[in-house]
């Protein structure tokens, strides 16, 4: 999608401190962290929600999540990390194109609010 910000950040056209990248998805510091650790997967193709996952997409969400596992290797996330995906406006997203945020480096309260 042309005015997709996350679509964007995918093609190279808006720069970010990229942790993770291949041909199917995209890992980056989330510019607004909400713990030591904060960082975003996205697929590099539009999806916008988890909602919209299907037979059709799945496959990638099957795939950042092993993309997910690895990085969390890399960065030394063996005391744990939480994985977050916002759906909808009362869910909490702001940003309509599926993402993942991954949240470590400090104890993780329950519930999230």
């Amino acid at each position: 999608m042309s005015d997709c910000i996350f679509c964007k950040i995918a093609a190279g056209e808006i720069p970010s401190n990229k942790v993770y990248e291949d041909d199917q998805c995209l890992a980056f510091y989330d510019l607004s962290p909400q713990a030591p650790v904060h960082f975003l997967v996205i697929p590099k193709t539009h999806i916008p929600s988890a909602a919209a996952v299907d037979s059709s997409n799945s496959a990638v969400v099957g795939h950042i999540y092993e993309v997910i596992a690895k990085v969390a290797g890399q960065l030394g996330l063996d005391k744990g990390f939480r994985v977050v995906t916002n759906c909808g406006e009362e869910g909490g997203q702001t940003v309509g194109h599926l993402h993942f945020h991954v949240l470590a480096g400090r104890s993780l309260a329950w519930p999230p609010g």
